[in-house]
């Protein structure tokens, strides 16, 4: 599938990563998806190609030699406003948080197929088209959709009767559709002031909503959790 329309110039895509053998193997699979790739090995190199690249996506591995990849990701997103998707081990949890709060658009756990590589891609690209400044008025996602502007949430066209807090946790996670928010970025927009790092009201208030949107509550397809960071809505 090509990453773009024929009558549009190919997605650009900076990959950064320290692993020559991952650089071949996501050069390949880009290319042969209808991208155009810039490769990186070290933050240094990232940081000195990205302005004359000019990507419209970036694929950032965490794990870097000199620079790290955080403050590359802190540094690119002090002027590109393209997504940002992050490369990860599983033990760095703490360095995924950090990396979303920092700007990142999603993360990506290593190992990982090519085939979910190029899904996230493609979802991150979506709101590129959508503008991410405007953003869409409404989201949907099976039979349920959320309309921002009127606070409104219905499925199958029957609404929906959710409280405040409910519908705001919903709307933060559906404006950033099929990307993943963490528990703290969602508490901010919330709560306001409230202490980020406690999640109990959190957990309760998405149980609730679940209860609610979910076809099957215990087994959650549209609000899902991704765990030790926050949640996905899922379209």
């Amino acid at each position: 599938m090509p990453a773009t329309a024929n009558d549009a110039p190919p997605r650009k895509v900076l990959v950064v990563d320290d692993e020559a053998q991952i650089l071949r193997a996501l050069k390949a699979i880009l290319n042969q998806s209808g991208y155009e790739v810039g490769l990186a090995a070290t933050g240094e190199e990232a940081l000195q190609i990205a302005p004359s690249f000019m990507p419209d996506l970036v694929v950032l591995d965490l794990s870097l030699p000199g620079i790290s990849g955080l403050e590359v990701c802190r540094l690119l997103r002090e002027w590109l406003k393209a997504p940002i998707l992050i490369l990860s081990v599983r033990d760095t949890e703490g360095d995924k948080i950090a990396a979303l709060d920092l700007g990142a658009d999603d993360y990506l756990t290593k190992p990982f197929s090519a085939g979910e590589l190029l899904a996230r891609l493609r979802a991150l690209a979506r709101r590129i088209d959508e503008g991410r400044e405007a953003g869409p008025s409404s989201v949907s996602s099976g039979e349920i959709r959320i309309d921002f502007e009127n606070k409104v949430v219905t499925r199958g066209g029957e609404q929906l009767k959710l409280t405040r807090t409910e519908f705001e946790i919903l709307a933060t996670l559906a404006s950033n559709a099929d990307r993943v928010v963490t528990a703290s970025a969602i508490i901010r927009r919330v709560w306001g002031s409230a202490d980020p790092t406690d999640t109990k009201a959190l957990r309760f208030h998405v149980s609730n909503l679940r209860a609610k949107i979910e076809t099957d509550p215990a087994t959650p397809e549209l609000v899902v959790t991704e765990p030790g960071i926050g949640y996905r809505f899922v379209t």
